[in-house]
């Protein structure tokens, strides 16, 4: 029984994490524009499919997942540049509504070029498994959580100790006023969304060896890295991270205990749950509307 519990729990921590580092990309995105990128997980999707097409036609490990990140972070720059940029005044239903449309393209091209099979990709340590009291953990999850935890890391770092950290920051809170004090708010967004691309495609590396990976991979992943988004609270990085662990296990101990059939409806239902309470997310901020 506790193995099965340690089981499910491992799998559910493991996807709870690949959740975590998408919803990090919304959460960036959001902050320094306040637009939903529905198509985050389309660079998700990049990363993985980038990183095996190159690695099968001899491209070492290594050199294929820094390519992959690199045409990730690339494309990221141009969906703001060509897309989002040029309609800077519209609303932001029009902007996210844009986001979808180049999701859709994105994924188009994608299945043009990969077509419609799922492609496989090698542990990065392996296929040896660990034991832990009866459970047995893929050692490709502990990649999983290890990058994850260096992300999260490398973020809050980014953010509290560099000048360019501080101006996305400043651009969330306040974009003229950041405008008015010299940051280049324009740079920062395309730095936003090529740092929110690049976080994407790492997810899509780290989770393909497990998950194996497809042209149309970032449609469930994407939407369930919003989902952890939202349920955390969008605009808040421990939120992310809280709600990508939090939707994992519900979704792992539910395609346990009950049946994977449910496994994606739970994700939805847990969203509408907390959002039924706190509509905010558990860790979004409080606003104070002065009468």
């Amino acid at each position: 029984m506790l193995a099965e519990f340690l089981q499910y729990l491992f799998t559910g921590i493991t996807i709870g994490a690949t959740y975590a580092l998408i919803a990090l990309g919304f959460t960036l995105i959001y902050n320094a524009s306040h637009v939903i990128n529905f198509a985050q997980g389309e660079f998700l999707m990049i990363g993985g499919m980038a990183t095996v097409s190159l690695m099968a036609i001899g491209v070492p490990m290594i050199i294929a997942i820094v390519l992959a990140i690199i045409l990730a972070g690339v494309l990221g720059l141009a969906l703001q540049r060509f897309a989002i940029a040029p309609a800077k005044q519209a609303d932001v239903v029009t902007l996210i509504i844009i986001t979808i449309g180049a999701a859709i393209f994105i994924r188009g091209i994608a299945q043009i070029v990969w077509g419609k099979g799922y492609h496989v990709m090698q542990n990065f340590s392996g296929d040896e498994s660990i034991r832990v009291f009866g459970a047995v953990l893929n050692t490709q999850s502990l990649w999983v959580l290890g990058v994850g935890a260096v992300v999260v890391v490398a973020l809050a770092l980014f953010f509290t100790k560099t000048l360019t950290g501080k101006a996305i920051l400043a651009t969330s809170m306040n974009k003229e006023a950041a405008r008015l004090v010299g940051v280049r708010t324009q740079m920062v967004l395309m730095l936003a969304f090529m740092v929110s691309a690049v976080l994407g495609s790492v997810a899509g590396i780290v989770v393909a060896p497990i998950t194996f990976t497809s042209y149309d991979i970032g449609i469930i992943l994407g939407l369930k890295g919003f989902v952890a988004a939202a349920i955390g609270g969008l605009g808040s990085g421990v939120g992310a991270v809280v709600g990508g662990i939090v939707l994992g296990i519900v979704e792992a101990m539910t395609a346990g205990y009950i049946s994977s059939d449910y496994k994606d409806a739970v994700a939805f239902a847990t969203i509408l749950l907390v959002l039924f309470f706190m509509p905010r997310g558990l860790f979004g901020a409080k606003v104070v509307e002065r009468v």
